[in-house]
């Protein structure tokens, strides 16, 4: 009994410990430069800790090129008016964000607005 006691009760203290909750910093995004792009949703992906947006944009030379956008957490993007399906796959988008420094097609969302320019999740 004196030992299911205390299993249980470092069971309990266990449960009672605060969640460390990793997370990385912005330093893979350049924050002091900008682009917008214009292109389609091939996926809105609604996962912790961050949702992203999977679009397709082509190019100047016509080449289509796959961008993966970040975004914050679901949690957060609720509280703006975002829901899982906000973006569905097909729609035209535009988006604005600080790029990789790496020069990869992703970035970091700033604001997305829909084909007419239309803010979207921000809970205007």
């Amino acid at each position: 009994m004196k030992k299911f006691a205390i299993v249980a009760a470092v069971a309990g203290f266990g449960l009672l410990a605060p969640v460390s909750q990793a997370h990385h910093s912005n330093a893979m995004f350049d924050t002091s430069r900008e682009v917008t792009m214009r292109g389609m949703v091939r996926e809105f992906q609604w996962t912790n800790p961050h949702a992203y947006i999977q679009m397709v944009v082509t190019g100047a030379d016509g080449r289509e090129v796959e961008w993966s956008m970040e975004m914050g957490a679901p949690m957060y993007l609720y509280a703006r008016g975002w829901r899982p399906r906000t973006l569905r796959p097909g729609s035209i988008i535009n988006v604005r964000a600080h790029p990789l420094r790496s020069g990869e097609p992703g970035g970091v969302v700033v604001d997305v607005t829909d084909a007419d320019g239309k803010a979207i999740g921000t809970n205007q």
